[in-house]
């Protein structure tokens, strides 16, 4: 039986990772060209005049958030299309029926948008090197933040695809939510640039969390604890985990 789910689980990613491959043109070059007009205009541009950060050239200081804010909208946008995808299709229905539990399609569509997450995360990566050069503080808090930031969007794109009803459902979490989130997570700025007040709700924001770990294991600098942001991280991939795991069990939004 577990050879049975690891077939189907390996078909599952591999069925994803050819999808977003297979039209590399339209997953993979158009983020990094728009990371790349950020590095120009952000880094090279304005950065030439708001100087250092925390001891560190502006375009070092934001290419950590960069990258992260790449990863987030990859991981997300590809389970959530490629799911609600299945369901318009009525594909959705073959996984439904197969004898698989419901952890290993979450684990095969989630696997899918973690590949996406993590090939974007390097290219982008990739490109940076054009205008900064590579600094590593702590390579494992690199791996470990870019993987756990990864799972938690590819969830949160799948949470959304399951609620989704029409294709307009599906960018209006990444249009209404994630944006503004990642635009006032830390990417451009530092926390301790805030006054206090502002610092706090910024803490509320959990894509905070994220590249401040992220950008700690690049430049050993931080605007939350290490070990907070590992304890939000985790959370929110148990909570997601556990909501998706119930809403796919019980067929919510699947079943006619």
């Amino acid at each position: 039986m577990m050879h049975l789910y690891w077939v189907a689980l390996k078909s599952i990613w591999a069925k994803e990772i050819n999808r977003f491959t297979r039209i590399w043109i339209q997953t993979l070059v158009p983020p990094v060209i728009t990371m790349t007009l950020y590095f120009i205009i952000f880094g090279n541009l304005i950065g030439a005049r708001i100087g250092e950060m925390h001891g560190f050239d502006y375009m070092q200081f934001i290419v950590p958030g960069l990258i992260m804010m790449a990863v987030i909208t990859n991981a997300y946008a590809n389970v959530a299309a490629s799911f609600f995808s299945a369901k318009f299709q009525r594909n959705i229905e073959e996984l439904l029926v197969a004898p698989v539990p419901t952890h290993v399609v979450i684990a095969g569509y989630v696997g899918g948008g973690v590949a996406r997450g993590v090939c974007v995360g390097i290219l982008v990566t990739v490109i940076s090197l054009f205008f900064v050069p590579l600094q590593v503080h702590a390579w494992w808090v690199i791996a470990v933040t870019l993987l756990l930031t990864a799972v938690l969007f590819s969830l949160g794109g799948l949470l959304n695809a399951v609620f989704a009803t029409t294709f307009d459902d599906i960018s209006l979490i990444p249009t209404f939510v994630l944006t503004p989130l990642t635009y006032l997570g830390g990417v451009f700025y530092s926390l301790t640039l805030l006054p206090p007040f502002w610092q706090a709700v910024s803490k509320l924001n959990p894509i905070v969390y994220m590249i401040s770990g992220f950008r700690f294991g690049f430049l050993g600098i931080a605007d939350v604890p290490l070990a907070l942001t590992m304890a939000v991280l985790l959370a929110f991939i148990v909570v997601f985990y556990g909501l998706a795991w119930y809403l796919i069990e019980r067929g919510r939004g699947l079943r006619s």
